[in-house]
């Protein structure tokens, strides 16, 4: 099970070339994709690479993520027996999108219960729960208290037209500058990380539409970061050196934290300590131990 999921690359699953591509990369987590990315037509073709995929795979230093299709179609099913009964032992979380309450969430939890039963799957799956919908707003905090799932998802462009939002952007953040300042999602945002953090799980930004906008990108990660996020999607390979620096601390910060940590841990028993001229509170401290916990975290998988 992977801790660290600063940059996740969606990757449609039926196109083969993409996912060498993607395995070759910097990306923390691939995320081989069966639902929107993938035409009616080639869902089962799109398994079936994505299978081919997976077993051909001997060595990797990443986590690895498939999406499936929404609960509501007719795909969802036949989605998760495929790839889970054929090469669930490679796969970290199943994606589950427009996750609009917690009984979406407990079926593809109790399906990976028969499945993994039926192969000897000794690790449980994980479930990646993604936020694109009113309800699902509404019923978030039912849905991450389902114990498999591991983070909750921000589906901004379901979410834009469940809400009736603007048409500012054709896909996910950017492109406007109502996106970039964060401010139109501040409170779907902060939700999603205020209850992922309540329920010990990661929270994960979705991606920023303009691919070519690297500065944009740069931005929007350093808004969602800045406000609990762990992580962020990426649609194309050349967003994840941005998002990984943006959701990665700098050595300045680093530094920082050690000093925090080595001052508090020298004044131990003998009251409050000052870092730079400012007091150290017990709040702080944690700030400074989680983020050297993620350095050491992202360090481990390289």
């Amino acid at each position: 099970m992977i801790s660290s999921q600063r940059s996740t690359l969606s990757v449609p699953g039926h196109l083969e070339k993409m996912h060498k591509k993607a395995f070759e990369s910097a990306v923390d987590v691939v995320m081989l994709d069966l639902e929107d990315s993938v035409p009616v037509e080639l869902k089962h073709s799109a398994r079936v690479q994505i299978i081919a995929t997976l077993q051909s795979l001997e060595i990797w230093n990443y986590g690895i993520s498939v999406r499936v299709n929404s609960v509501d179609t007719p795909f969802c099913f036949r989605d998760v027996v495929e790839v889970v009964q054929a090469a669930g032992a490679k796969i970290d979380s199943i994606v589950l999108p427009k996750a609009n309450c917690a009984g979406d969430v407990y079926f593809l939890s109790r399906l990976l219960d028969g499945i993994e039963a039926e192969v000897g799957i000794k690790s449980p799956i994980a479930i990646d729960a993604s936020i694109e919908s009113a309800i699902g707003m509404e019923n978030i905090a039912e849905i991450a208290s389902v114990p498999r799932v591991r983070s909750l998802v921000f589906g901004i462009a379901d979410y834009s037209a469940s809400v009736g939002a603007r048409l500012n952007s054709i896909s996910g953040h950017g492109e406007s500058s109502a996106d970039l300042s964060g401010m139109r999602w501040h409170y779907a945002m902060s939700r999603i990380v205020q209850t992922a953090k309540a329920h010990n799980l990661l929270a994960i930004d979705a991606p920023f539409g303009y691919f070519k906008d690297l500065l944009g990108l740069a931005e929007s990660a350093k808004a969602s970061a800045s406000i609990g996020f762990d992580g962020k999607w990426a649609i194309h390979p050349t967003q994840i050196e941005t998002i990984n620096l943006e959701f990665s601390p700098t050595d300045e910060e680093i530094d920082r934290a050690n000093r925090i940590l080595e001052s508090t841990k020298a004044a131990e028993g003998r009251g409050a300590v000052a870092v730079d001229g400012r007091m150290v509170d017990r709040a702080t401290v944690r700030l400074a131990q989680n983020l050297i916990d993620s350095v050491v975290s992202v360090k481990s998988r390289v």
